[in-house]
């Protein structure tokens, strides 16, 4: 049921968007609401927990997954909350410089857009499918625990070593 809703979703939304492959012609900051939203892939991995190390600020990834995304999909189940409900979830805003969000995985289409790359093959706004993110192997929803899942166990544990084209 809930890849059906993100379907439907996902199609009225790009019926919103014209022209087709704006984000092509635009800059992040140009584009409309509907367009910025459409960027996101709905990979899941910035809701992935992540680790800092003190000393040299490294940035880890975990395979814990906040517990509002929807596995099935990826997608937040409290979207317009989730700043409130997650007081550490981060609202990417379209004035943000992305190339201070080093931490972004290297598939985003904010950061990719940013650096003025195209979007990958399988980026559903090159598809026409939101499923496309998860039949390509790059979403999380394969590996992603739930925070509430883990209990006390140290997050430590849970560090991933990504595939370098999918991070």
């Amino acid at each position: 049921m809930a890849n059906t809703i993100g379907k439907s979703i996902f199609k009225e939304l790009q019926k919103k968007l014209t022209p087709m492959n704006f984000w092509k012609t635009k800059t992040l900051n140009e584009m409309t609401s509907d367009e910025w939203e459409s960027l996101c892939d709905n990979c899941g991995k910035c809701c992935l927990v992540k680790l800092e190390d003190e000393d040299t600020e490294e940035i880890y990834f975990t395979n814990v997954v906040c517990d509002l995304i929807v596995l099935d999909n990826c997608r937040c189940s409290r979207y317009l909350e989730r700043c409130t409900l997650v007081p550490e979830c981060l609202d990417l805003k379209q004035e943000a410089n992305f190339k201070d969000y080093t931490w972004l995985p290297k598939t985003c289409a904010y950061r990719l857009l940013a650096d003025g790359k195209p979007l990958p093959s399988w980026h559903p706004l090159i598809t026409n499918d939101s499923d496309s993110v998860h039949e390509a192997g790059v979403s999380i929803r394969s590996y992603a625990v739930k925070e509430s899942e883990i209990g006390d166990d140290d997050l430590q544990n849970y560090i991933i070593d990504w595939q370098e084209k999918f991070i």
